[in-house]
Parts: C-alpha cells; structure tokens; sequence
C-alpha cells in the first residue's frame, strides 16, 4: 500500500453498465480500493471547465467483484481537478469522436494531477497512425482517402488487404477484401465514405488465424500478453465479436517491437498501452483505453492491476 491514501478519478463510461468480469478499468479501480485509496468517477459531459481549470462533476463509488451489483454510487459533487485529485486516469472508450477530443483538451489544463496517459499526446498520436512512425516493424501500410489508390495499393499486395477506419474501436469497420469481391467497390465507398475521409489499408496477415497478440505495456515494459483467435468464419480476433482468448508469452519479434517502441512511449507520456502483434508485425499502439487485463490474469492466473496500481504509486511517490 501507498505511503497515503491517494485521490483517484476515473473518467470512463457510466461505470454502472460495465461488464465487471471483462472490464479492464473496473479491476484497476477495484485494486486502487483494495488498497485504502480513494476512488471517484465521472463519464465525459461531467467534465468542465472553470476560470481556466479543468473541473468535473464526479461521483465517490463503492466497487465490489460481484455482477449486477459491482457499482454502488454515492454522493455527487463539484471538483477541480488539480485541487481534489492526485491522479485522473482518461479510461472513456473509443471512438475517438469530438466528444471524446473535447474531453481529452480539457484534461489538458491539469497541472498538479497526473494525468494518465498524458492527454497532449493522445491528442497529437491517433492510435492506429502512432505505430506508424515504426514502418519497419509494421505490414505494409497505406493511409487515403482515395478508392483509386486503395486499388492500386492491393494490387502491390497481391490482390486482398485489410481496410479499417483510424477513429474506431473494437474491430468496427474492419474488412478483409478481395479483388475479386464483387462488394469491393462498395466496401470502399463505405470505408473511405466516398472519398471523404481517410482509412488506413494494411498487407492481409494470413498468420491472423494463428491468433492477433495484444501485449500490454507500463512504462513502455510488458506486463502480460493474451492471444486472440478468430473464430472461424471472422476475419476479426476481437474478443467481443467472437475471438477466442490463448495464452501466450512474448517470442523474439515481440521483444524487438518492445524494445523499439518502448523509449517513445515513455518519453510520450503512454503509461499504460496495449500494441497488437501479428506474424511478428506490429499493426497498431493502442493509447486511448486499452484492454485485456482480465483476459491475461484469467490464463495467467496473474493481477495484472496491482502492477499497474504499483507504477501509478510509483510515479506518484516520485512527484
């Protein structure tokens, strides 16, 4: 346990519809309790500011390992951010929309809370563009707008490629196509919505069958990993839609991409991120509000929390 109980808020999504056996946040709250902290929460429209300072409507909370009944929300009250809170953990999902935007800026005006990961650099690295200053560790990649291009870039591919948007979450709006998928136009249209806004296109991975790895980092070190494997007739390993969870431990190409990545990520203010490896090829750094940490501890039979609540203590304690 920390030296002092610490002032904890979570900003995430309305803590009473979590899924309390899955969610990552909920367990990284719970271990903060567990430990004499002191936890609070707010969704995005309770944040404001005031006379230039980031304030919020925030919640005190009761958690306890139990569905149905895992939230119990107390008293309701006005706070400034940097006068209440040592530490405001940003854990609302993707997508990364304008609310989303909104609330990051404002919780850039922080000053004394730590504010984690830091909100300048969620603001300035996209998650599925940030791996993108490591192309040598990274498929074949294309960001446009241009059905046209996005043709001519699957045919360098060998006639099939994956298609996703940059702001969602999830394995929402990810195609695997063809060019001899008689949708392919279609799918395009969609993707890029008539040319308007930008998709990144990457090299198809056959080795995705084998499963996409997430490895999840603090401090730019690996803490834990979990394979996720498709299930049959998808495309996609995302566990909500189907994917299967494996274990799995970090091989030779996965410790390459950590140690490459990991000075920026520490450097970035990204505390806690979880990047994605498939065939040995990083495809994305996700920044905004990883997950997998009920997974991992689930085939692990590990708490991947209290080593994430140990760097949170840590960094605080070094302040």
């Amino acid at each position: 346990m920390a030296e002092r109980p610490q002032n904890l808020l979570f900003v995430m999504d309305p803590v009473l519809g979590i899924d309390c056996t899955k969610d990552t946040t909920f367990v990284l709250m719970l271990e903060a309790q567990r430990r004499g902290h002191r936890v609070r929460v707010c969704e995005v429209g309770d944040l404001t500011v005031a006379s230039g300072r980031a304030a919020a409507r925030v919640h005190d909370v009761r958690l306890r390992p139990e569905p149905g009944t895992h939230a119990e929300l107390g008293a309701r009250h006005a706070a400034v951010l940097d006068d209440e809170f040592d530490a405001v953990f940003q854990r609302k999902d993707p997508p990364v929309d304008a609310a989303y935007v909104t609330c990051t800026q404002i919780l850039t005006l922080c000053q004394r809370a730590l504010v984690l990961n830091r909100p300048e650099s969620i603001l300035a690295a996209n998650e599925k563009l940030y791996a993108l200053r490591f192309p040598d560790l990274m498929a074949d990649t294309s960001v446009t707008r241009s059905i046209p291009d996005l043709v001519d870039f699957m045919a360098k591919q060998g006639g099939e490629m994956i298609v996703k948007p940059l702001d969602g979450k999830g394995g929402e709006g990810i195609f695997h196509v063809r060019n001899d998928d008689r949708n392919l136009f279609s799918i395009l249209e969609q993707a890029t919505a008539f040319g308007s806004r930008w998709t990144m296109a990457q090299r198809y991975l056959p080795e995705v069958r084998q499963g996409d790895k997430r490895i999840l980092l603090v401090e730019g070190e690996p803490i834990g990993a979990v394979l996720r494997v498709p299930a049959e007739r998808e495309t996609r390993a995302n566990l909500h839609v189907g994917g299967r969870a494996v274990r799995a431990s970090l091989d030779e190409s996965d410790h390459r991409i950590v140690t490459r990545i990991g000075p920026s990520l520490r450097r970035d203010g990204f505390f806690f991120v979880g990047i994605d490896v498939i065939g040995g090829c990083l495809t994305e750094i996700n920044v905004t509000s990883p997950t997998g940490i009920q997974e991992v501890n689930a085939l692990e039979g590990a708490s991947l929390e209290a080593r994430v609540i140990d760097a949170v203590e840590g960094k605080l304690a070094a302040r």
